[in-house]
């Protein structure tokens, strides 16, 4: 499984400790304006035995992500494979959650850009999409930031919503390999 560093970060895989701060982060009604419902402390606990398999099966996945200065959870990023279909998959997408008090920080970029780094690099993926509603700015402006350019034909109704779900319209987002290495080398 790989662990990843960044100058701030530590993408790792789940510890115990990560259930009360994870909890906590999905009973957040700001953290989870766009996502169809709260989680409680029990679903928490089953998306992170979730994320701590596929991260040891795979080798990637969703990361615990803490602060190397303190040591404070920050929430979680990674890449996963979407278990429904549509037409851009099967993919391999890039997806962050943090805590309220970790935003306007820059981890979310920061952590997604060593997610695309090992993408690119170890995994040899030819490319990596991200979708989100589209009144989800901040996420919006995350994938813009590192890289990823709207897809606007790719936009779907999500498959796990019933038609006409206020967060069934999703934007869909891709960066392929080569656009992630010339901006990198800019």
């Amino acid at each position: 499984m790989h662990t990843l560093t960044t100058a701030r970060l530590a993408l790792r895989q789940w510890a115990p400790r990560d259930l009360e701060p994870f909890a906590a982060l999905n009973a957040d009604p700001a953290v989870m304006e766009f996502m169809p419902a709260l989680l409680t402390r029990e679903q928490s606990a089953k998306f992170i035995e979730w994320a701590a398999t596929d991260l040891e099966r795979r080798g990637f996945g969703l990361w615990a992500v803490e602060e190397l200065a303190g040591g404070r959870f920050a929430g979680c990023v990674g890449l996963s494979v979407p278990s429904f279909e549509a037409p851009f998959t099967p993919c391999v997408e890039i997806l962050w959650r943090l805590a309220s008090p970790c935003w306007g920080q820059g981890f979310a970029t920061e952590a997604a850009g060593a997610c695309l780094g090992l993408a690119f690099g170890a995994l040899d993926l030819n490319e990596v999409v991200a979708f989100t509603v589209p009144r989800n700015t901040r996420s919006r402006a995350v994938m813009e930031r590192l890289g990823m350019r709207r897809d606007e034909r790719g936009d779907f109704a999500h498959p796990r919503l019933p038609a006409g779900h206020p967060l069934s319209p999703h934007v869909l987002y891709r960066i392929t390999r080569e656009a992630w290495r010339d901006a990198r080398n800019l």
